[in-house]
């Protein structure tokens, strides 16, 4: 069934817009006056369009909220387990899903599935909404008849990772907040403040000592360029996630992210958290344990761990467990590999991987707080820094001119 985008106005005059699936055009129209709409404009929002609509966005606008679609799989999961059938299941997440894109996703997958295309098929034409763990998970969830159960565990996993990288976000705001403050207000003084005072300093016509001269150039770099440097800023940005876009880049920086001093430790857990995590759901979900160590290695979001588990995943196939690969590889701790072997050897397995998780999870929460208790004392000092140079070039002349006036 062809979905429409529209626009109308309510019976009180106000505009509102949004998306309606009908058989035809006149058909949408009928709908939405009966909800008292009038149209102003109505378009069909083509197959092609919906799945092409995703490559012309930037990463950073295809980032969806991960805790809507933790809630929505999670009420789809419900409603298969009271023996509501998908579609009409789809139908009813439909009539309450507030994101207008989300929105659109769930009536293009729904009108698949009536159509006849398997629930996990009708998620990979949308790879921006749905990873290749959540496709591989529902596909053995359909297989196996246990969609609810599967789709309940997508859910947890999904909020999951919204808490860990929550506490990671919240940890970092604030000295995050402050180094952006502190650069606004040495941009101003540099700008506004510091040439009004270095005039009045050239004025009395005498030698300036090398700290206010060095201060007086910055000053006049920031009044004539100021309106450059966010230029220079976007063009370094869009540079340098160009070059992260290359497998040469990615594998540079992702190396250079392990080697740095406790923000590399940091790194480290989170993936290793997650790689524990999202191996013990699929395992959970009835996906074989080769198979789902590669989709892990697609999921893990450091390149690093990937070319190792891309390399467990061929000693595997030699004949290797999987502990071994991974105690020798030096990118995973030894404890890994030893709650591992562990798990193999008693069939706990996911139940390992799950203390592993939780394990490093505890220590992701200290180490952030490690890191956040290191960040705010270094920026006060860089923030102090730039500011007493300041203060210093302009109170040092100010000094001597106070003091050869005192002397004659």
């Amino acid at each position: 069934m062809p979905i429409f985008e529209y626009k109308a106005l309510n019976d009180k005059g106000f505009s509102t817009s949004g998306i309606v699936d009908a058989d035809s055009s006149r058909e949408a129209r009928e709908k939405l006056r009966k909800q008292r709409l009038y149209i102003t404009t109505i378009k069909e929002i083509r197959e092609e369009q919906r799945r092409r609509k995703k490559s012309l966005l930037p990463s950073f606008f295809k980032r969806k909220k991960l805790d809507e679609l933790a809630m929505v799989t999670r009420q789809l999961s419900t409603l298969l387990n009271a023996g509501i059938p998908l579609a009409q299941a789809l139908q009813a997440l439909i009539e309450q899903v507030q994101n207008a894109q989300l929105n659109t996703v769930f009536r293009d997958i729904r009108e698949q599935i009536v159509q006849g295309t398997t629930f996990a098929d009708a998620l990979a034409v949308h790879p921006v909404y749905f990873s290749p763990l959540y496709i591989n998970v529902v596909k053995a969830g359909e297989a196996s008849g246990t969609l609810d159960e599967v789709l309940h565990r997508l859910a947890d996993y999904i909020q999951s990772q919204v808490r860990l990288r929550g506490k990671i976000s919240a940890a970092l705001a604030y000295p995050f907040v402050m180094l952006v403050i502190g650069i606004l207000v040495v941009v101003f003084l540099m700008v506004k403040v510091v040439p009004k005072i270095t005039e009045l300093l050239k004025a009395q016509h005498q030698t300036l000592p090398v700290i206010t001269r060095v201060l007086i150039n910055v000053s006049g770099f920031f009044q004539k360029t100021w309106f450059l440097l966010p230029i220079i800023f976007i063009v370094l940005y869009l540079f340098w996630r160009s070059w992260l876009a290359t497998k040469k880049g990615k594998r540079i920086w992702d190396r250079f992210l392990l080697k740095i001093p406790v923000v590399g430790e940091l790194f480290r857990k989170v993936a290793v958290s997650r790689f524990a995590v999202t191996f013990s759901t699929l395992l959970k979900s009835g996906i074989p344990a080769l198979e789902a160590l590669k989709i892990v290695s697609k999921v893990v979001s450091n390149t690093v761990l990937t070319d190792t588990l891309d390399e467990v995943h061929e000693k595997i196939l030699e004949g290797s467990d999987i502990a071994t690969p991974l105690k020798k590889s030096g990118v995973f701790p030894p404890v890994v590999g030893y709650m591992m072997a562990v798990g193999e050897q008693s069939g706990r397995l996911e139940e390992l991987l799950d203390r592993i998780s939780e394990a490093y999870d505890e220590e992701i929460e200290l180490a952030t707080q490690k890191l956040t208790s290191m960040l705010e004392p270094v920026i006060v000092v860089i923030m102090a820094g730039g500011v007493g140079f300041i203060v210093a070039s302009i109170m040092i002349p100010l000094l001597q001119i106070s003091k050869g006036m005192g002397g004659g």
